[in-house]
């Protein structure tokens, strides 16, 4: 039997068919549009979603499909009324409107509640956005979900969510894996309002006859599926205690797996569930190969190849850039921090400041590592994945700058894959995650850290440390 594994990104959806042995064999990608209704809000239809989910099932022409789960953009904000009609469009991840509710939530003790604090992206304070800034939309609230979990519903009727794209909610308390009683009177809503929780690999429903019927299919089961960072780490097979994911995708995250539930000492991690049953911690920054293509493509309209012509200067390169192009989420939670290039000389040549772009990026990971040692964890290798990734030199600078080695995975697919894992799962062609992975996911070793540039990475980041005091001043 086949599996499908569904990615919904924000700029587009990619599915892909795998067989059980884990060989891709198919893959399709539909495109749909962002609105930016003002400066520093993303919106979407989620209607444009499950259009775009059923033109690419029907592009794949797939046969014999088991199983299906759907990978998804987090965080973002999905209201439905009593009639199932989309209420107003969907208030993305990436949507900077909230500072103000952000700030409120964090005067309250969160932490005991959700494990987490509040991030300008989480659902909640867009939630009370909602409510303070749209009261007739609020008032009209039958359902409330997250992207994946829409498709899930068109998909199959059921109203369920799995709880590591819950756990980016602000209304899970993440520990006990329910939803949070207090977090929900914070916000004004009803768990009736809220979906059903489940586990990732677990069947949410049935896909719908009609829907079936139209893709030549018979009885296919639905799993919940995961937030795309959770399902892009089973993806890479990072699925047991102490195992570390870096995706270097448009943003970027830091993702290391733990068997049990604990509390960021200092409050800047995401404490999440993971897609395996279990739990994780994640560092998120908000520009990574976005960074590059800004200032590759962007303000130079030069080629990838740029850095490379600075290559030699790794590690002596006098320039520093601060990617906080969009703000940054972890380790600062600033919304309106800007990022910024330092060491500049009339003797600056524009590939030793693309050079600088691509270590900014890696010491802002290093920010996030440096915050999961703060909680006793030990990182000594870490799978990459994302666009960035193909770059040997970011590879390069990625691996020296974290003192880490690094892996590529044989199928990089992100999200879609990690889903199509869970899908089997689901349909019991896998016991677990962990099985699924460890059968299918190839890993082989793609940098390794030299001492000597290591320590000149080392200086060069406690110079970078030092600026963001001065950026947040301005």
């Amino acid at each position: 039997m086949n599996y499908i594994g569904i990615d919904l990104g924000t700029s587009g959806v990619k599915i892909l068919l795998v067989s059980a042995d884990g060989k891709i064999l198919r893959e399709v990608t539909q495109g749909y549009p962002v609105s930016y209704p003002k400066s520093g809000w993303s919106e979407q239809n989620p209607e444009d979603w499950y259009a775009a989910v059923l033109r690419g099932l029907k592009q794949l022409n797939a046969r014999d499909v088991a199983g299906i789960a759907c990978g998804g953009q987090m965080h973002g904000l999905v209201v439905l009324d009593k009639d199932d009609n989309v209420i107003r469009p969907c208030i993305l991840w990436n949507d900077g409107r909230t500072a103000k509710e952000t700030e409120y939530l964090n005067t309250l003790p969160l932490a005991r509640y959700t494990g987490n604090i509040a991030f300008a992206g989480f659902t909640a304070p867009k939630i009370l956005w909602l409510k303070e800034n749209e009261p007739e939309n609020f008032r009209r609230i039958d359902k409330i979900m997250l992207p994946k979990d829409y498709i899930v519903y068109r998909l199959t009727g059921e109203f369920v969510t799995d709880y590591s794209d819950a756990s980016g909610t602000l209304l899970l308390d993440v520990e006990h894996k329910c939803w949070s009683a207090h977090m929900l009177g914070v916000c004004g809503v009803t768990e009736k309002q809220l979906p059903t929780l489940s586990e990732s690999y677990q069947k949410a429903g049935i896909l719908k006859e009609e829907v079936a019927r139209g893709l030549g299919w018979g009885k296919v089961t639905v799993a919940a599926g995961a937030g795309d960072n959770a399902a892009a780490a089973v993806g890479t097979g990072t699925v047991s205690d102490g195992e570390c994911n870096i995706s270097l995708g448009t943003s970027g995250t830091l993702f290391v797996c733990c068997d049990g539930f604990s509390l960021p000492r200092n409050n800047a991690l995401h404490s999440f569930a993971h897609a395996n049953g279990k739990y994780h911690f994640m560092g998120c920054i908000l520009s990574a190969a976005s960074a590059n293509k800004w200032f590759i493509e962007d303000i130079l309209g030069d080629g990838y190849a740029l850095a490379e012509k600075a290559r030699g200067r790794m590690g002596d390169n006098g320039v520093i850039f601060l990617p906080y192009l969009s703000g940054e989420r972890c380790p600062h939670n600033d919304v309106a921090v800007r990022g910024a290039f330092a060491g500049l000389s009339a003797n600056t040549a524009k590939e030793d400041m693309a050079l600088a772009v691509m270590e900014g990026v890696a010491f802002a990971f290093r920010d996030c590592l440096e915050l999961v040692k703060e909680n006793g964890i030990k990182i000594t290798k870490s799978t990459v994945c994302g666009g960035g990734a193909k770059s040997a030199l970011w590879r390069e600078i990625l691996s020296n700058v974290l003192g880490l080695e690094l892996q590529t995975v044989e199928t990089e697919q992100g999200p879609s894959f990690g889903a199509a894992l869970l899908a089997m799962v689901a349909c019991g062609e896998y016991e677990s995650a962990e099985v699924a992975a460890r059968a299918v996911v190839k890993k082989k070793t793609a940098a390794r850290p030299d001492a000597k540039l290591a320590a000149k990475y080392d200086a060069k980041y406690g110079k970078y440390r030092l600026l963001y005091p001065a950026l947040k001043q301005l």
